[in-house]
Formats: structure tokens, C-alpha cells, sequence
């Protein structure tokens, strides 16, 4: 199998792109105000809690990072054990869909729907793993 050209693979890789845009979204929503530059640039020792929408954003990054090491481990054990299938392809892209719609949804604070993009992306990660083990 090549694996330069597997699907899997790319959406992998597609998902840490998200990662970073999570990062930086998070990251440029909680600058500002009483978190001022020259506070950001230093060692933080004072610690200066963000609210609203960029306490929400800071949260939904933290939920990527929970999430994204199990997704990350079954698309490598499936891509390693070459049990890749549209079963596998199916699993990814719905884990990407719910981590793209989840951070706007959770910044918006719409907690539905925002639980509902992040139950796609575990049903996403439990498909993967299914079809690791068929």
C-alpha cells in the first residue's frame, strides 16, 4: 500500500491542520484587554483568566486535544495494519466535519448542536476502531 496517497492519511493530516486553526483562533481571541501584550511575552506567574467567547474557544481547543490523540492512534493502527477501507474513510471525514463545525458552534455558545458535531466526531473515532478489529 502506498501510503503517500492514502485518504486516511491526508484527512490525518487534515486534522492537525485543525488542530493548529484551533490554536491560533484560541489564541488570538484570548489576547487582548487585561492580557496585554507585554503579558502574553512574559511568564504569565499572574495568572489573567479569559471569558465569553474566548473562555469558550480556549475550552473547545482543550476538547481537541482530548479528542484528537485517540483519532490519531486508530487512523495510524488502521493505515499500519493496512486495513484502510470506506469504512475507515467514512470514520475520518465524520471526525473532521464534527471537529470543523464544533469550535464555531462552541464559540457561538449553542450547546445542542455543539454536542452534536462533537458526537459525530466520536462516533467518527469508534468507527475507525471498528473497522480496525473486522
Amino acid at each position: 500500500m502506498n501510503l503517500t496517497s492514502s485518504i486516511e492519511l491526508k484527512l490525518l493530516i487534515a486534522a492537525v491542520i485543525i488542530g493548529l486553526i484551533h490554536l491560533l483562533w484560541a489564541t488570538v481571541a484570548g489576547s487582548g484587554g487585561h492580557r496585554d501584550t507585554a503579558w502574553l511575552l512574559g511568564p504569565r506567574d499572574d495568572p489573567r483568566p479569559v471569558t465569553g467567547q474566548a473562555a469558550r474557544l480556549s475550552r473547545a481547543y482543550a476538547n481537541f486535544l482530548e479528542t484528537f490523540p485517540l483519532f490519531a492512534v486508530a487512523m495510524i493502527a488502521v493505515l499500519l495494519a493496512g486495513k484502510t477501507s470506506s469504512q475507515t474513510t467514512f470514520g475520518a471525514w465524520l471526525y473532521l466535519i464534527g471537529r470543523v463545525a464544533y469550535t464555531p458552534l462552541y464559540a457561538l455558545g449553542l450547546p445542542v448542536v455543539r454536542t452534536i458535531a462533537w458526537t459525530a466526531s466520536m462516533v467518527g473515532i469508534v468507527t475507525v476502531i471498528v473497522a480496525f478489529f473486522q
